[in-house]
């Protein structure tokens, strides 16, 4: 069991994906190595400004030499393992950095805190994730969905639970109608019954099964109806968002209406929430009916 932290930011120099893969230099090589086969969360360093802190675990499967940097190696993350947190955890709060590993002996953070690569106590992961996933106030699950318990003590239990569809799905769903304020991307409804539930769906632009990752930027929040039509190809978006109708749709005229005045589809106010354009891209070249 080796638990580790990849530290990430969206402007660095390194080639990362982290749903994909993390480029690091080959002086942590020894280090991200122990980490094949396990866990890592990935951590938004704090001089990022309003840093997520720790926002999301994956799985690394396994380590290569990077084709294009020989001096860099890839850890190359296990399909359909990464995860985002619902509830991102801060570096430290009110008691206290989470991650007790990066503290020296007299408790104040040492240069291991400041480490891209560096292992975690499985102590301190199943701290983090239990933060980053446990949410007191979910979203409700899908009718039929059978219930998930949140509180779970030890670090192997909740790996288990990292792999269930329904637990991911679950936290998916959370992640795509906060992003996008419960409203779908393309009506601009946004519906809510009588007992709280929104009415829209979080849909993956690429398909699970195609190892589309249960990344928010590979996720849209679509109505039932125009969900269906999305997964069907008889709609699917530019990377400029604009909404594209198959033409092989026998009704064109009434897919259009459904279509927000904008012609284009609503983004999350967060642009790190945005769908990412290769998702969008192989939405058009794998399922669009053009």
């Amino acid at each position: 069991m080796a638990f580790g932290i990849f530290m990430h930011r969206a402007d660095s120099v390194y080639d990362d994906k982290p749903a994909e893969r993390y480029q690091f230099p080959r002086q942590y090589l020894s280090r991200a190595s122990q980490f094949v086969g396990d866990w890592i969360i990935y951590l938004e360093p704090t001089k990022v400004p309003r840093s997520r802190g720790y926002f999301a675990v994956a799985k690394v499967e396994a380590i290569v030499p990077d084709p294009a940097v020989p001096s860099r190696y890839l850890a190359l993350i296990e399909p359909g393992s990464y995860l985002e947190f619902p509830n991102p955890v801060p570096f430290s709060g009110p008691a206290g950095v989470i991650e007790k590993g990066v503290l020296n002996a007299q408790g104040r953070n040492s240069g291991r805190a400041q480490s891209a690569v560096r292992p975690i106590s499985p102590q301190d992961f199943n701290a983090i994730l239990s933060l980053g996933l446990d949410d007191d106030t979910p979203l409700l699950p899908r009718i039929g969905s059978e219930p998930v318990a949140t509180v779970l003590d030890e670090p192997r239990s909740r790996i288990a639970r990292l792999s269930s569809r329904i637990v991911r799905d679950r936290v998916f769903r959370k992640l795509v109608l906060r992003a996008y304020d419960e409203r779908c991307a393309v009506t601009g409804l946004k519906l809510i019954n009588g007992g709280g539930r929104a009415e829209v769906e979080a849909a993956h632009i690429r398909p699970v099964e195609f190892n589309g990752p249960d990344d928010v930027r590979n996720g849209i929040a679509l109505s039932g109806t125009v969900h269906w039509m999305f997964d069907r190809g008889l709609i699917s978006l530019q990377d400029d968002l604009e909404i594209m109708i198959s033409r092989q749709a026998n009704d064109v005229s009434s897919i259009r209406a459904l279509i927000n005045t904008t012609g284009r589809a609503r983004l999350p106010a967060k642009a790190h929430q945005h769908p990412h354009p290769l998702f969008l891209q192989w939405h058009r070249e794998n399922c669009f009916k053009a």
